[in-house]
């Protein structure tokens, strides 16, 4: 029997041994020092900036006693240099990057969101009880009679003012509007004045009158208690005691205005409210569970609105999907025809208002539509007024002609694809069956053609659902609706809304808004969940 020159080789050499401990040791060593020393150095630094980062970040958090943020930070940075000091977990340093990032900018974002959505985070009500307390204190301020004369020196710390205070006894103290008057013995003095601090910049008499409205505004407490009172200076060089017609009783948890008796207790919904139900604001961040969320759908004020909003957001994506995708697919067939000449300059011609940014050519539109000077109107009409853009449904139809002017090329581009990946045996095999163009087209070419396009026909759903650009360039959600008790127009989708009701008008109501994003989010994701399973009966056409 002939041999392999293998088995000669085992036979010669004998049995080969299984690496020993010291062995496998020793190839691990090599194996490591063989990583070039350009790549340590990039593994050392860059582990040492994260580590730089993340002590940083734990001074901060234990400065401003945020325990759990501050044991989940020492965690991921401790998990973060073990994976990477690690000889092995060479899928885990390449997923943990891509991890740290997901968390931060989408589950946490969402989780906040979130969170927000279930508080009256909104105007007058954006701190916590302590800072609304002291900010209800510092507004009700008056100059107490026959104060004493405070001698002051204006000082500058990192951009923040303070003031440098010499009493009538000599003395000295420093403090800010949120940090209070603090003893100091290592001021520089002149005929008994302070005048100087070491780490503090003072103001000279030109820079004084430059910030004149910032200082006379500035309330430097006396202690952390807001009934102290506290200081103020109408120059810059003197200062007197203010205190305030407001008094805070930690022990009953009440506010009591001094000079009508009026007693403001807490309410639990973040504010002090008089027996007549008048709140002090601001207030402070309290959670109220589902309120917003019932707010949203029992308030006509609100309800109304959001419903008419829901509505055209469906009908803004559902028609701007079908139309771009319907012309972009004529337009594909067409210019996918062999017979026809010159097809790439037309190609080309087809996406350049898909080569423009979106944001400015809705703003070249909102110029063209305009009423007024627009060149529709003026050139195209011969002066006509129709007001494209103020008036709720023509705003609503050239919301729609724009997106589909912006829309059609994306869709072109993908059905041209999709067109010329069908083999042409299967044109031609039905065409030898006596098959009509059409019906080539409608069992063949479309089918084929769906399988290609249904995801992306649902990703642009989910895109035209959330188009802010388009609706703040052309229009910014106008007309307004007068009837709403929130600041929405006639145009507005759901996110624009959720956009003016927490970023614009006099109230901002950061809690609504936040739970109009969940809301949001909860019909994208089930119109995605229920799209992408209706989608996999064309895989079967594969």
């Amino acid at each position: 029997m002939s041999t392999t020159l293998e088995e000669e080789e085992a036979v010669a050499t004998g049995p080969v041994k299984p690496p020993t401990r010291r062995q496998k040791q020793a190839a691990s060593i090599a194996d490591s020092a063989s990583v070039g020393i350009k790549t340590l150095l990039i593994k050392i630094v860059s582990l040492g900036l994260v580590d730089a980062i993340a002590v940083y970040a734990l001074f901060i958090l234990f400065a401003q006693a945020e325990w759990v943020i501050l044991a989940l930070v020492i965690v991921v940075t401790a998990l973060v240099n073990w994976i990477y000091f690690s000889k092995r977990k060479l899928p885990a340093k390449y997923l943990t990057p891509g991890v740290i990032f997901l968390v931060i900018f989408q589950i946490f974002v969402i989780g906040y969101t979130a969170y927000i959505g279930f508080t009256n985070y909104s105007t007058g009500h954006n701190s916590d009880k302590p800072q609304a307390i002291s900010a209800l204190m510092s507004s009700a301020l008056e100059r107490v009679p026959d104060s004493p004369t405070y001698a002051v020196t204006v000082l500058d710390r990192a951009g923040q003012l303070n003031l440098l205070v010499t009493d009538p006894d000599g003395d000295v103290n420093v403090g800010n509007a949120d940090t209070p008057l603090q003893s100091v013995d290592d001021a520089t003095m002149e005929n008994g004045k302070a005048v100087a601090l070491d780490g503090y910049t003072t103001l000279n008499f030109a820079a004084v009158l430059q910030r004149t409205d910032e200082i006379t505004a500035m309330s430097v407490p006396f202690s952390s208690d807001p009934n102290d009172g506290a200081l103020r200076t109408p120059d810059g060089s003197s200062a007197y005691v203010y205190s305030s017609t407001l008094e805070y009783d930690a022990t009953a948890d009440t506010m009591t205005d001094v000079t009508t008796g009026i007693v403001y207790a807490d309410t639990g919904e973040g504010a002090f409210a008089a027996p007549d139900g008048t709140q002090l604001l601001p207030g402070w961040k309290v959670n109220v569970g589902f309120d917003n969320f019932a707010r949203a759908f029992t308030e006509e004020s609100i309800r109304g609105p959001l419903i008419s909003v829901t509505i055209w957001t469906f009908v803004f994506a559902l028609v701007s999907v079908a139309s771009t995708f319907f012309l972009g697919l004529f337009l594909a067939i067409v210019f996918n025809d062999k017979r026809m000449r010159g097809r790439k300059f037309y190609r080309v011609a087809m996406i350049l208002p898909y080569a423009f940014p979106a944001f400015l050519s809705a703003l070249v539109w909102a110029g063209m539509l305009s009423e007024s000077f627009g060149f529709i109107n003026q050139v195209l009409l011969g002066g006509a007024s129709i007001p494209w853009l103020t008036d709720p449904t023509l705003a609503k139809f050239s919301i729609l002609f724009v997106n589909l002017w912006l829309g059609f090329p994306y869709m072109f581009l993908v059905c041209t694809g999709a067109l010329q990946s069908i083999p042409e045996e299967l044109e031609e095999a039905a065409t030898v069956d006596g098959a009509r163009p059409w019906a080539v087209f409608r069992l063949i070419k479309l089918p084929l053609l769906l399988v290609t396009v249904a995801p992306l026909l649902i990703a642009s759903f989910a895109f035209n659902f959330n188009n802010f650009n388009l609706i703040y360039m052309l229009t910014g959600g106008g007309p307004r609706d007068a009837a709403a008790s929130v600041n929405v127009g006639s145009t507005d989708i759901l996110i624009s809304m959720v956009y003016k009701v927490a970023f614009t008008g006099q109230t901002r109501d950061y809690g609504l808004a936040s739970a109009f994003s969940i809301i949001i989010f909860i019909l994208v994701a089930a119109i995605a969940i229920i799209s992408f399973r209706k989608t996999k009966a064309l895989e079967e056409l594969n």
